[in-house]
């Protein structure tokens, strides 16, 4: 069991070669330990709920979790529209289908892990992308890596908890 933190800050990003298209997700944490995964398939809305997601789960053991995202739609999806859908039976307010079902199931009950550990629910914070915010920088450039190994059908995980190095989170990404 890994050692519980009292405060963290993570940034999440996704990817899409075309839309739909090959997918990437990824999250990079302050201290520089980072994942990211690839679907040969998706659209950038699903890597940017992936990301979501990964760094929720991957964070059970942080206590005040902060998740800086430059996706308006992930962000919304979390805090306004999953338990609408999920009540409608996953309709939106307009009775049309919701999309990506399957990750708004695996997010609810992400936060009903946390909230079962007595976790507070994670603080999202939307960051203007691609406009020098270091943590959001290096998010999006391990979804875009990830998404370049999606282009070649791989489905992946990569992690620093997985044997991969941390980032140097001090200095941009290349």
């Amino acid at each position: 069991m890994t050692d519980e933190i009292a405060a963290y800050t993570v940034a999440t990003d996704g990817a899409c070669k075309g839309n739909p298209g090959p997918t990437g997700w990824a999250w990079v944490a302050e201290d520089g330990h980072w994942s990211a995964g690839s679907l040969p398939q998706g659209t950038n809305n699903i890597g940017e709920l992936l990301g979501l997601l990964h760094a929720i789960r991957d964070h059970d053991h942080v206590v005040d979790l902060t998740i800086e995202a430059d996706s308006k739609y992930a962000i919304d999806t979390y805090e306004k529209w999953m338990d609408g859908h999920a009540r409608r039976g996953w309709k939106t307010s307009t009775g049309a289908p919701a999309k990506n079902v399957d990750i708004l199931k695996a997010l609810i009950d992400a936060r009903a892990a946390r909230r079962a550990l007595g976790r507070p629910d994670v603080r999202l914070t939307h960051v203007r992308g691609h406009r020098g915010h270091r943590l959001n920088e290096w998010a999006d450039e391990r979804a875009v890596r990830a998404a370049k190994h999606a282009a070649q059908g791989e489905k992946l995980v990569w992690s620093s908890h997985r044997g991969q190095e941390r980032i140097d989170v001090s200095v941009d990404p290349r």
